[in-house]
């Protein structure tokens, strides 16, 4: 049995250099929670086509994003590096001076350079001054094509009116966020792009991030739960499985499915509190939600698909989205940038029954988070948290604790200073190398709530 399994990850790898290039689709939602797919274990939600999909290749079962907020965690899955060396250190509001720089280098950019036609669609969320010259553009990130938004779909998921092509804006649309983001990737694959050049294909949906608004279809199945918002997140997350399974058929539809990396996952965990609501994306027990360093807000769905490269089989190796960047160069041989630091690891060593080396830890850093809880790293089995003022901490046994109930702290001393003096290491070469007169002196911790005016 052994030898059947490595001859079956083998004999694809002896073959690769006679076969074309591969291809790359990343597919990323917005603020879908670690237990908000069927797949992942969630008792009502339909995902049919995002469940066939994790039974064809790969699903990581800690699978992490690089922060608890979207801007900084599609910084690093382009760029390799954690949020507060790239420079995007929070979610960016319109005209934020924040963006990512062009002194910054991304996938795309260096596998256009290798002869690849690139494409990104849906939300953008790496500039403040959106489809304007004063920042970078998808375009200067190595995009070829590109129909984005800056952050959210306006007014909302159903007809919005912001999305913007090459440069151009499109007006009201019809139809639903992700199949109209997925419609295009699609349109670019069939009837632009160079059909003799490798592809890369960027798409963000905005689902399930408010404004959330799902076509009935996509509710249908939800009838019977009388809350109003449930039925619309939970009609959202099938109509991102929908958009999800129409672009896996156009792959088909074109012959190219089987030589294409897949990797879905998301930006960060799930928003909301309470049991009502819009915002209802499930953690599956995890703690804390969305804006967390703990794992609520960061542990991620994560499946990735590569017909004969990658197996069918159920990880839990801790991998994260800045992994992305390090895993397709890897795929293709172009080395890495040796002019700064990539924290991002390539996974794909995992698919032939090989232990990850990495050389930078897992770590978070968060200004959105709570004071208490400011700065995160894992590493192996074990992750600490610390305080804004990296004063006070708390220590977990990940594997053993995945819900994070009982902190070791006080009990694992030695194995505090361990986990103490890694996370001073790593944050002390973040400090030195990201761009801090962009964070230093900004508030830490959520925004407080507005206060009413008085009468």
């Amino acid at each position: 049995m052994k030898f059947t399994v490595t001859l079956f990850l083998l004999l694809p790898a002896l073959l690769i250099g006679k076969q074309d290039r591969p291809n790359f689709v990343i597919f990323l939602t917005d603020d879908m929670g670690w237990g908000d797919l069927a797949c992942y274990g969630h008792p009502q939600i339909k995902t049919p086509n995002l469940d066939k999909f994790a039974k064809q290749g790969t699903k990581f079962t800690q699978a992490y994003s690089a922060c608890g907020v979207c801007s900084p965690s599609r910084s690093a899955i382009l760029t390799g590096r954690t949020p507060y060396r790239n420079g995007v250190w929070r979610w960016l509001p319109k005209n934020s001076p924040v963006h990512l720089r062009n002194s910054e280098i991304t996938v795309a950019a260096l596998l256009k350079e290798k002869g690849y036609s690139t494409c990104h669609v849906g939300k953008w969320h790496l500039n403040g001054h959106f489809n304007s010259p004063n920042q970078p553009q998808p375009n200067d990130h190595g995009f070829d094509h590109w129909m984005a938004t800056q952050n959210n779909a306006s007014p909302n998921h159903k007809n919005p009116e912001n999305f913007v092509l090459n440069g151009q804006a499109l007006g009201k649309l019809e139809g639903y966020s992700a199949p109209l983001v997925v419609d295009e990737g699609i349109r670019w694959l069939k009837e632009v792009r160079n059909p003799d050049q490798p592809f890369f294909l960027n798409v963000w949906t905005h689902e399930p991030h408010l404004p959330i608004e799902s076509s009935p279809q996509f509710m249908k199945a939800y009838a019977h739960i009388k809350d109003e918002g449930i039925r619309q997140h939970h009609g959202n997350i099938t109509q991102i499985d929908y958009a999800f399974g129409k672009l896996m058929r156009a792959l088909d539809e074109i012959g190219v499915a089987d030589n294409t990396f897949v990797f879905f996952t998301s930006d960060n965990g799930p928003e909301g509190a309470g049991n009502s609501g819009r915002t209802r994306g499930s953690t599956a027990g995890l703690r804390e939600r969305k804006r967390s360093s703990h794992e609520g807000g960061i542990r991620v769905p994560g499946i990735a698909r590569w017909t004969g490269r990658i197996p069918v089989s159920e990880n839990s190796t801790p991998i994260i989205g800045s992994d992305l960047f390090s895993t397709i160069l890897g795929i293709v041989d172009i080395p890495l940038p040796k002019d700064r630091t990539i924290d991002g690891t390539d996974f794909m060593p995992l698919f032939s029954g090989k232990p990850l080396k990495r050389k930078v830890p897992l770590y978070w850093r968060n200004h959105l988070a709570s004071l208490e809880i400011h700065f995160a790293l894992r590493h192996g089995d074990w992750k600490i948290l610390a305080s804004a003022d990296l004063k006070e901490f708390q220590l977990y046994h990940i594997e053993k604790d995945w819900q994070e109930k009982n902190d070791l702290a006080q009990k694992k001393p030695k194995k505090l200073q361990q986990m103490k003096e890694l996370l001073f290491a790593v944050n002390q070469t973040v400090e030195k190398e990201g761009p801090s007169d962009w964070w230093k002196d900004q508030p830490i911790g959520p925004p407080r709530p507005r206060q009413s005016k008085k009468k």
